[in-house]
């Protein structure tokens, strides 16, 4: 399958939206008391919120189209003035990557992460983190197979259920 990366604009807004939601719902719902996830989903990926992100200077996010210019997958990077944590200039945070339901398992996170570490490279970045949750078994596995390794967790909000995450980084200074 043939991808090709866009740069989300204030155009991309409403499908940005709308695949952030849809996308946290299939991966999460099911694991989550349904009242903190509606909660979670009603102040961290609302319309409003999400352009407030877009307009950051220091944040990207980027749609992922297969070659019948169909979204794919996306995911969100920050650079240290718009981190969730560390801030740190000489890293990037990859806050979000998901990819639709029906093309996981063809190799779409793996373009994903290969996109992000060029973009990371070529911003002369060190490493790239991120923040997993503690149960997401399969995609720690991921990223652990990408070279990720965990140094630390944070706590992470899903309404007021406190879940934790595990940070986890990617040196490119070895690659």
């Amino acid at each position: 399958m043939e991808l090709l990366l866009h740069q989300c604009s204030m155009a991309d807004l409403d499908q940005l939206v709308l695949i952030s939601r849809q996308t946290f719902i299939d991966a999460f719902a099911t694991q989550n008391n349904a009242e903190d996830f509606e909660q979670y989903l009603n102040s961290a990926l609302t319309r409003e919120r999400i352009a407030s992100e877009l307009e950051h200077s220091h944040t990207s996010f980027y749609f992922v189209l297969n070659n019948k210019d169909e979204t794919v997958g996306f995911f969100k990077v920050n650079d240290a003035k718009a981190q969730t944590d560390i801030f740190d200039e000489t890293s990037y945070e990859l806050e979000r990557i998901y990819v639709v339901s029906g093309y996981q398992q063809l190799g779409v996170g793996t373009w994903m992460i290969d996109r992000v570490i060029s973009l990371a490279q070529k911003a002369k970045k060190a490493y790239i983190w991120l923040g997993v949750w503690e149960e997401n078994v399969r995609a720690i596995r991921f990223y652990e197979k990408k070279g990720f390794i965990k140094f630390g967790k944070h706590p992470y909000y899903i309404g007021k259920d406190k879940q934790m995450d595990w940070l986890m980084k990617l040196d490119l200074t070895t690659l």
